[in-house]
């Protein structure tokens, strides 16, 4: 049976507890191991934006995206603007990266109704989709309306022309309806807590929005953001990880509105999970930790030796994904070091399971050389 193919990704995440500056010149050192992309992600510390620029210009091939740039933050032709200028800087290597974020950063940071997510994220997509094309923004919709009525604006278009008529657009979806949504309009998909073993419910709502609009998983990018720890014992590496889980299933939304326990209760953890979140909302987070189940830590991480790491993505690829956006995550060594290590572990795995693929042209498209080219090779070498 032939395997099928991904890529590697770095997945940087937010700039927050110990993963800061000094880690972003690990972005180059991915670029040299040949990974396709390195995302970061923001809430409400470092913006995305400034730190995709950093790595853009300290790199030359690797692919720079968003995971996410949250939806209520920006408006939509604010985002068109911000994708034109990076795609044109990176020489065409952004990945946009969009999701509505949760109801208390949406709310209680940024100001702005989480009502109605998916009518939202439909036309702030269009929107952007609109601006990108250079078609003059007028649009008459349930949440965004261009120009405002009886006001002095006037239909306005993009005045810079980015190297690509397309950039690829992702979103970060978790439920069914979402994730529908996903297939429908997006070019991928950022998912969060991917199981293997779990996957086919998440494939059949993605299908069933990319028939609406005449596809299939071909050529679709199915990319999660997956934790990776290496080391000779997979249940110490996971003990890593038990953090990282227990703020998503514990704090990221209230016990009414966290996606990511609802995420794990329709993986079948639903005990589990809402025991993390009580313990984690009474201020017991030495408790939480303790209680995510380590089978759901290994189902969507990547634990151990490189032997153990190859078994795991293999299951990843025949589970749909394309490519992994590894999160290396633990103490050991300081931070960028442990990083190093872990990414070229990471590709010796990829390596011993025959899964390696070279970066999809349909997805990237051309690449014409970017203003930032000219200014010679620019990387950081002094990986760890």
């Amino acid at each position: 049976m032939t395997v099928p193919s991904l890529r590697l990704g770095l997945n940087l995440g937010y700039w927050a507890g110990g993963n800061d500056a000094s880690n972003l010149p690990l972005a180059s050192l991915a670029e040299d191991l040949g990974y396709s992309a390195v995302w970061v992600s923001e809430a409400y510390g470092s913006d995305a934006v400034t730190l995709l620029s950093w790595i853009a210009a300290r790199t030359s091939r690797i692919d720079v995206g968003s995971a996410v740039l949250q939806i209520p933050a920006r408006s939509p032709a604010m985002t068109a603007m911000t994708a034109a200028t990076l795609d044109t800087l990176s020489g065409g290597r952004l990945r946009l990266g969009l999701g509505v974020s949760g109801p208390q950063v949406s709310e209680g940071w940024h100001g702005v109704r989480f009502a109605s997510p998916l009518g939202r994220t439909r036309e702030y997509v269009d929107l952007v989709r609109r601006a990108l094309r250079r078609e003059p923004l007028a649009y008459e919709g349930s949440h965004f309306t261009l120009p405002l009525p009886d006001g002095p604006g006037k239909p306005l278009t993009l005045t810079i022309r980015p190297p690509r008529e397309r950039i690829p657009v992702y979103l970060a979806a978790l439920g069914p309806r979402n994730l529908e949504l996903a297939g429908e309009i997006a070019d991928g998909w950022l998912p969060v807590f991917f199981s293997p073993a779990h996957a086919a419910q998440q494939l059949e709502s993605l299908r069933a929005g990319l028939a609406k609009s005449g596809r299939t998983l071909d050529g679709f990018d199915i990319a999660p953001g997956v934790p990776l720890v290496t080391g000779t014992d997979w249940r110490a590496c996971a003990r890593r990880v038990r953090g990282y889980a227990a703020l998503y299933l514990g704090g990221m939304g209230g016990r009414t509105d966290n996606h990511y326990t609802q995420l794990a209760e329709r993986m079948g953890f639903g005990p589990e999970a809402h025991a993390v979140q009580e313990r984690f909302l009474a201020g017991d987070y030495p408790g939480a930790m303790a209680a995510v189940p380590l089978a759901f830590l290994d189902a969507t991480s990547l634990l151990g030796p490189r032997e153990r790491i190859a078994e795991r993505m293999a299951a990843f690829a025949e589970a749909g994904a394309t490519t992994l956006n590894v999160m290396p995550v633990g103490p050991g060594l300081p931070g960028p070091e442990r990083a190093a290590v872990a990414l070229r572990t990471a590709v010796e795995a990829a390596e011993l399971a025959g899964l390696l693929a070279s970066d999809a042209p349909a997805l990237n498209g051309s690449r014409p050389p970017g203003p930032l080219d000219s200014q010679g090779d620019t990387r950081i070498h002094d990986h760890a």
